[in-house]
């Protein structure tokens, strides 16, 4: 890869990093229109509306917001708040005003039909999001009179839930038709970005003729899940961690994710994605990065993806000896990935793949990092751990001793726990692993209303604030480390996935992968 363009920061400033204290600033009184593109779609209805309404339920969006749902099948405005009324929730207060909120909440939302390749359409959404500021405007500045505030402006949010086969025409539609006169307009991409490094190349040229960088927001809702975010914390907040965070004392760091279903109602998508593009390069990349990235300058957004950048640039480029693939078959009642009507026969989609990164430099050189993801398999799981070395010189004669493991349990029951050796109490000297917990049900009253990762994502857009987003030069790097590994799995016909039991731990190859660097998988 050419070499890194440093992106300067601001000083340090925790407020970049709390949402909660952001949405108090200024542009809490600018007017807001939110236009979610493949509004009739299943990552609508299920993420983004709901995230939307908690988000208005919990005071947490401008006063003056208005949401503009476009999509290509004709409906009312009715019609269509219909389609997604059930898939709101209060998460935890329910009963009468959450009733009163929804009742609120529901006549913001419009609808405008549309394609993406028709400038009249984007006609049609310009002129009905222009009329909607109209009328936001008007309240904001009788309220500006009392508040001595006269630089109302509205501003626009595109996000953009959609295949993406329509992303140039939709993100040019925006450029061309339907831009904020006066206020900002932010743009969220969802994944996949691209195929390979190839493709993602002639994406992001497609995208930069249309959007600054400062426009575009790259989606990877892992990044706004509250484990994950609360890596940076326990790395860079607990003095305890950072002597012992490399090398010399660590054996192998493990990022895991588990699924116990398969690819029900999505194969038609899988089959031409696979495990690796669709969980592997995006969601698990960015975990490992920040487990294992330096402690960035500050906590700006510049100064932490800087340091994610310079980690990954470190890793060496993935081959087909770095991977063991697998297919999920049936098992009992439970039909197998080929037995899906939309899966071609011939398939060789993996629907688990496991490998082994090699990061080159001081930190790191030695540890192998083991990712692996599946779906069909035992449990819903996903998972870091970090395994500590062997105490050296044992003087208690036990040969089963284990080392020392930290493991941070994304979803489900988010915890942090460390595994450590400890005298069985009584009259005796045996020693057994115990854990130091940290449950976070348990742990915080405010565990109990842990929002939605969309919820924080989406806020964080509203505000600015890019930390949990994904940079152009990221996304490149990703790409170089995995992309000459995925086309040669890709054109060797004759390798093919091993198959596994639905329901199982995955192919058996998986150990041996790790045995080869001379390390196991973490299980409880």
């Amino acid at each position: 890869p050419s070499a890194p363009v440093l992106h300067p920061a601001p000083s340090s400033d925790l407020g970049l990093m709390d949402s909660v204290k952001a949405r108090k600033g200024g542009n809490k009184d600018d007017p807001l229109v939110v236009v979610v593109f493949g509004a009739s779609g299943d990552l609508a209805r299920k993420k983004t509306f709901p995230a939307l309404f908690s988000l208005y339920y919990h005071g947490l969006l401008p006063k003056n917001v208005r949401i503009v749902g476009y999509a290509r099948s004709k409906k009312t405005d009715d019609e269509f708040r219909e389609n997604f009324l059930n898939s709101l929730t209060c998460r935890v207060i329910d009963g009468e005003y959450c009733s009163q909120k929804m009742e609120e909440f529901l006549p913001k939302i419009h609808y405008v039909q549309g394609g993406y390749d028709d400038p009249e359409a984007f006609k049609r959404l310009d002129a009905a999001v222009s009329k909607l500021e109209t009328e936001m405007i008007a309240d904001s500045k009788s309220a500006a009179k009392d508040s001595h505030r006269h630089d109302v402006g509205a501003n626009r949010l595109f996000y953009l839930a959609v295949p993406p086969s329509v992303f140039s025409e939709a993100i040019a539609g925006v450029n061309q038709g339907a831009r904020a006169p006066h206020g900002w307009t932010r743009v969220v991409v969802e994944k996949p970005f691209g195929r390979d490094a190839e493709s993602y190349a002639k994406m992001r040229v497609e995208v930069a003729e249309q959007l600054s960088e400062d426009e575009t927001y790259r989606i990877d809702h892992y990044l706004g899940k509250e484990l994950v975010q609360n890596l940076m914390t326990l790395r860079f907040a607990n003095a305890i961690f950072e002597p012992i965070w490399n090398r010399n004392y660590i054996e192998s760091v493990e990022v895991t994710f588990k699924e116990n279903f398969g690819v029900e109602g999505r194969a038609g998508y899988f089959d031409n994605i696979g495990i690796i593009r669709d969980i592997m390069q995006n969601h698990l990349l960015q975990v490992l990065a920040l487990v294992g990235m330096e402690g960035p300058l500050s906590l700006h957004s510049e100064d932490i993806r800087n340091e994610k950048v310079k980690l990954l640039r470190s890793i060496k480029q993935l081959t087909p000896e770095d991977f063991v693939l697998g297919q999920y078959r049936a098992a009992g009642k439970r039909q197998g990935y080929l037995d899906d009507p939309d899966v071609p026969n011939s398939s060789r989609c993996p629907t688990f793949a496991a490998c082994v990164f090699n990061i080159n430099n001081r930190r790191w050189d030695g540890v192998p990092f083991l990712m692996k993801a599946g779906k069909a398999l035992d449990e819903r799981k996903a998972e870091i751990r970090i395994r500590f070395k062997k105490v050296p010189g044992n003087i208690f004669g036990a040969s089963n001793m284990n080392g020392n493991e930290l493991v941070i349990r994304v979803q489900p029951d988010e915890a942090i726990y460390l595994k450590i050796t400890s005298k069985v109490p009584g009259l005796t000297s045996r020693l057994d692993e115990s854990r130091l917990n940290l449950f976070y049900r348990t742990a915080w009253e405010e565990s109990k209303d842990i929002p939605d990762a969309y919820e924080r994502l989406i806020l964080d857009v509203i505000h600015g604030e890019k930390s949990l987003f994904i940079r152009d030069d990221e996304l490149l790097v990703a790409w170089d480390i995995f992309s000459p590994a995925l086309l040669a799995m890709e054109n060797d016909h004759q390798l093919k996935p091993e198959p596994y039991n639905y329901g199982s731990t995955g192919p058996v190859e998986c150990e041996y992968l790790a045995a080869k660097h001379g390390v196991k998988w973490g299980y409880d």
